[in-house]
């Protein structure tokens, strides 16, 4: 299982993702990478072990930063990261490609790559968020802002297919976000979608609103890429803001109970860490892509490039072709 990660995207690049490349292999025994980026800045974070003859270095000269344009950026920086990362994705070099880089030039790598699946409109970016029932895959979260019926209809195929075989969620069902349960209910674009998804039969469960998610109504949400980038932010904020208030309303004037109440906080906020799944998979590419968020620290990038493992693994790419060829054309 060959990964290539971006050694320089990120807000701390190339220090934790570096520290997180060495955990995962050290975690998974099959598991080879490519660190992908200036190699006088990544040689000296490897280890002397054993694991080091798992951890390669792909030179390459130019990073994208977090603020740059991204289209402007990968033309204008041929040897960047993320440019030599699709690369070697499209070449089939390796099974799959993490970063923690620029969001706008990992989607817009795939298109100049032309690295997407056979019969895939427009990937799309999932998200795992927690929910009272167990986690739920929302996508689209940034990759696709005006997505047509077709594409949303792929999402929901693509995201429960996810979840099933990446998340272990049994018989996944799929929710439309929308402003309102009933069935016609939104705009023009919401409604033809609505249309579509119930071609797939139970596994649609219609409508669903935002107080839903986190009720676990659904363990799919398919949305456009505006609605869910919104959803994943303000999702992000309110558990901050929750996290923060109660730390400081509630376990700072706690007793001789502190330091039990604190063990267990800090696992439930551990439980919730976006950390917890890694980053955020590019569907409806030709092998795995996780986009990770740019603070991500040591953990999430080793969690990432274990989910791009077990995406290759389970040959995810595989099933997403043949449900969607199974719905028929769109």
């Amino acid at each position: 299982m060959r990964i290539a990660l971006d050694a320089m995207g990120g807000d701390h690049a190339p220090g934790p993702i570096v520290t997180g490349a060495i955990q995962a292999v050290v975690n998974d025994s099959e598991l080879q990478l490519l660190l992908v980026g200036d190699r006088a800045q990544i040689e000296p974070l490897l280890p002397s072990g054993p694991e080091r003859q798992r951890l390669e270095i792909f030179h390459c000269t130019q990073a994208v930063g977090m603020d740059e344009k991204p289209v402007v950026a990968l033309r204008t920086k041929p040897d960047s990261s993320i440019k030599r990362c699709w690369e070697l994705l499209a070449g089939k070099k390796v099974n799959g490609i993490v970063s923690a880089g620029n969001t706008g030039a990992m989607v817009a790598g795939g298109h100049f790559a032309k690295c997407v699946l056979p019969g895939i409109h427009r990937p799309g970016i999932a998200t795992v968020l927690p929910t009272e029932k167990g986690p739920c895959v929302v996508i689209d979260v940034g990759a696709n802002s005006d997505a047509k019926p077709e594409h949303l209809f792929q999402y929901g195929v693509m995201g429960a297919a996810y979840a099933k075989y990446i998340l272990k969620i049994n018989d996944p069902q799929i929710g439309l976000m929308n402003v309102g349960e009933e069935e016609g209910k939104g705009n023009s674009v919401a409604k033809d979608t609505h249309a579509l998804l119930s071609t797939l039969g139970p596994r649609f469960k219609g409508n669903v609103e935002g107080r839903d998610v986190p009720q676990g109504k659904t363990q799919v949400v398919v949305c456009d890429g505006f609605v869910g980038n919104i959803l994943l932010k303000y999702s992000e904020g309110v558990f901050s803001f929750l996290m923060k208030t109660v730390q400081a309303e509630v376990l700072s004037n706690l007793g001789a109970d502190r330091e039990k109440v604190m063990g267990a906080w800090k696992a439930l906020a551990m439980k919730y860490d976006y950390a917890t799944y890694g980053g955020a998979p590019l569907l409806g590419i030709d092998g795995a892509c996780i986009i990770c968020h740019g603070s991500s620290g040591e953990r999430a990038i080793k969690n990432a490039l274990g989910v791009a493992a077990q995406f290759a693994r389970v040959h995810l790419n595989d099933v997403i072709v043949q449900e969607l060829q199974a719905a028929g054309p769109k």
